[in-house]
């Protein structure tokens, strides 16, 4: 007999992971399945499966040469069930532990799951905490209690005390907390990017695209360009790659968009670290370590830091402690379907061709693109929040229900109301041409916000305004666009009103995509 069966999941790949840290390699076995419910429940990008099933088998590589007994179910195995629930009691049959145990999920629909184990397996199941996060649950539900989670600066300053990242003597180093208002430059033109660290396929992961290729043919997503580390040696790698080249100029230019520039200052890190095969303790010290020794300046490593130490924490924290609830609301009424251009990238708006473009060939695209492109698209038009959500969990490779959901819902979507962001995150098109080279040559005049060759997101942003007054008009911070558009006459509002009803009513048709009834289902 098995003494535990220790069941690992693809986003734990980590070696230090609490279900891990007791193993007896002598009686315990540990068990990783690939099946196909997780690669189907959204229409996942090509390359986050083939990351994930590489990433797994080479952790379970790393496991054996340790003399651990792994029991590993591939994708393609006839007996394979296809779901953890299925392969769970399988497992159970096989080796007859004593007991399951496991780290808790990421996501909320597997911790559903998991709350029906005991009786299918009809054998004990140990969960236990993710200890590799700064702040627990139970943490932050009691600094949500005390009000400290009410905006993520606040929740920010609070782990920054905790943990000591660019603290000196109880105060923020170089006395300000936040120095984001330093980092929202364009990039000059003609300015050298650095040539970013990528990773050619070993065998292994050369066979997980073909069985991608074979098993999801018609998932979204190129392979071709496939170069994701999947070890934790590649990811130090990339994390190296990323502090010495691109993090000392990353404050500056991380809200800079380029044409066929994908990858800029950013840190490439996030599939890796949200897989498990990075720590967030050791990227932040990585961050600080840099700064500390004078490589950084500071409003780089501290912009980094508060990514993760703040903002990717802070909607965890919000994900486990307000869901299910969180999830379902829809403050601004969204109701219409995702344009299929968000899957065939065929639009006139170059802004958006691009940014599906380099999602295809990615499964990446950085926060600026998701935030003010496709999902300030998203929120001007009226998207229905469960579709623009699982369109972006499908798509990003560091895509994980707990990471994804409120970011888009909150920050996206602005459907939780602004339980995240005070305000909603529109722009016009005014935005996109100052932090891009986006709108040089497009079709679209970005000056303009009526007529046959205005650009959308001028009148869709315009008629944002006047469609949700009610809700934002009495908002202090929509104070300025509210006085722009009172300036507007009544002919210019009536007419930025019609513009927008037009297009939202032919938004699947008029650039050549299929007809509106194909939305994500289809895929």
């Amino acid at each position: 007999m098995t003494g535990r069966l220790i069941f690992v999941l693809g986003d734990q790949l980590s070696r230090g992971l609490s279900a891990l840290a007791d193993i007896d390699p002598c009686h315990d076995v540990v068990l990783m399945v690939e099946v196909r419910e997780e690669g189907t429940y959204v229409p996942h990008h090509k390359q986050k499966i083939a990351f994930l099933l590489s990433a797994m088998r080479h952790f379970a590589d790393d496991l054996r040469a340790e003399g651990i007994r792994v029991d590993y179910v591939r994708l393609d195995e006839p007996e394979n069930t296809h779901s953890f629930t299925g392969e769970l009691a399988r497992a159970v049959t096989r080796h007859k532990p004593q007991s399951v145990v496991l780290t808790g999920p990421g996501e909320w629909r597997v911790g559903e799951m998991i709350l029906t184990w005991p009786e299918v397996l009809g054998v004990p199941v140990e969960v236990r905490e993710d200890d590799r996060f700064f702040c627990a649950i139970s943490d932050f539900a009691e600094l949500s209690s005390r009000g400290k989670t009410k905006r993520m600066e606040n929740f920010y300053r609070e782990m920054r005390r905790r943990t000591g990242f660019l603290m000196e003597a109880g105060k923020p180093v170089g006395g300000k907390w936040n120095y984001d208002a330093e980092n929202r430059k364009a990039l000059p033109k003609g300015h050298k990017l650095p040539k970013r660290r990528r990773f050619t396929p070993d065998a292994t992961t050369r066979e997980v695209m073909a069985l991608v290729e074979d098993q999801f043919p018609d998932h979204f997503g190129d392979l071709d360009r496939f170069a994701w580390p999947v070890t934790r040696a590649e990811a130090l790698q990339a994390l190296d790659d990323f502090i010495t080249h691109a993090l000392p100029q990353f404050g500056d230019w991380q809200d800079a968009m380029k044409t066929g520039e994908d990858f800029l200052y950013h840190a490439l890190l996030s599939p890796a670290l949200n897989a498990g095969l990075l720590t967030a303790s050791e990227v932040c010290e990585a961050a600080e370590g840099a700064y500390t020794a004078g490589k950084v300046p500071l409003n780089a490593a501290e912009g980094f830091i508060r990514q993760i130490l703040g903002w990717r924490e802070f909607v965890r924290g919000l994900y486990w402690t307000e869901m299910p609830d969180y999830g379902q609301t829809n403050f601004l009424n969204a109701t219409r379907p995702l344009p299929w251009f968000y899957w065939s990238g065929q639009t006139k708006m170059h802004c958006m061709a691009e940014v599906v473009r380099g999602t295809r060939q990615n499964a990446y695209a950085h926060h600026i693109q998701r935030l003010m492109v496709t999902g300030n698209f998203a929120l001007l038009a009226g998207i229905a929040p469960a579709e623009i959500e699982a369109w972006y969990l499908a798509v990003y490779a560091d895509a994980f229900d707990w990471v994804e959901l409120p970011n888009t819902h909150g920050m996206v979507a602005h459907a939780d109301g602004g339980r995240i962001g005070s305000k909603p995150y529109a722009v016009s098109a005014a935005y996109i041409g100052r932090m891009s080279d986006y709108c040089r040559g497009c079709r679209y005049d970005a000056k303009a916000r009526t007529g046959a060759n205005a650009c959308p997101f001028n009148y869709l942003y315009w008629n944002f305004l006047i469609t949700h007054r009610d809700k934002f008009g009495a908002n202090p911070r929509m104070a300025l666009p509210y006085k722009a558009l009172d300036r507007f006459d009544y002919g210019e509002q009536a007419a930025i009103h019609a513009a927008a009803e037009d297009f939202l009513a032919k938004m699947n048709t008029p650039e050549g995509e299929p007809p509106a009834q194909l939305s994500l289902g289809d895929w």
